[in-house]
């Protein structure tokens, strides 16, 4: 029976293999289903990270998708055909006629050949092999983050390994919006005390400028009296 799976060395040997043009032979496992025992050909590595099922494996006319632990490296010799023995065709036995005594001289009656009946075999097609059957992908997970660092809001999506979308700046409204949408309580008021804090810090500010603007223009009146 075929063993526990491809381990993590295997696999690094099986992409050494295919990147040498080879293709490796692999034996299914009890977790492959029906066609546990059979003897296949590695012929494409894809992108563990999308799909567990990563090992594609030529059987016969399909390529399917497997996952490390469905197959195993197959011993040597394994998959090569063994001739049958031809079978011998049966001897047919004399048939023994009778003898007839009689006064004139005994003649030996000829021997009657019975007729040769050749037996046809008829061969049984082959029994299909189960192919197990390829399961559709599933799509990649995707995220979508809102994130505030150093007074700016960003959002950002991701799918899998593929950034769809790099951070980029929105306004404190839009992201007050996107947490209303979530319903969460305690993340609302999260945001909506950075957005207090930030309209604080901004009044003051207002309330500087204002204050050095009004000592700028008294000062510019001066400069005119004084003309």
């Amino acid at each position: 029976m075929a063993g526990q799976g491809l381990s993590d060395d295997e696999v690094r040997g099986i992409r050494e293999a295919l990147a040498a043009g080879r293709r490796p032979k692999v034996v299914f496992t009890a977790a492959a289903g029906q066609v546990a025992g059979q003897v296949g050909q590695v012929v494409e590595l894809t992108d563990p990270a999308v799909s567990d099922e990563f090992v594609v494996v030529r059987f016969g006319r399909d390529e399917l998708p497997f996952s490390p632990g469905d197959v195993a490296m197959a011993p040597k010799g394994a998959g090569r055909r063994v001739a049958e023995p031809k079978p011998e065709p049966p001897v047919e036995q004399p048939v023994a006629e009778p003898e007839f005594v009689l006064d004139t001289p005994r003649v030996p009656a000829p021997r009657r050949e019975e007729p040769r009946v050749e037996q046809q075999v008829e061969a049984k097609p082959a029994a299909r092999r189960a192919v197990k059957a390829a399961r559709p992908k599933s799509p990649a997970g995707l995220t979508v983050t809102l994130a505030y660092a150093e007074g700016e809001w960003t959002v950002a999506a991701q799918q899998g390994a593929k950034a769809l979308a790099k951070p980029y700046v929105v306004k404190p409204a839009e992201a007050l919006r996107m947490v209303a949408l979530v319903d969460v309580p305690g993340v609302q008021e999260a945001v909506e005390q950075i957005l207090a804090a930030e309209r604080a810090e901004a009044e003051q500010q207002a309330e500087k400028l204002r204050a050095e603007l009004a000592e700028i223009e008294a000062r510019l009146a001066e400069l005119r009296d004084a003309r």
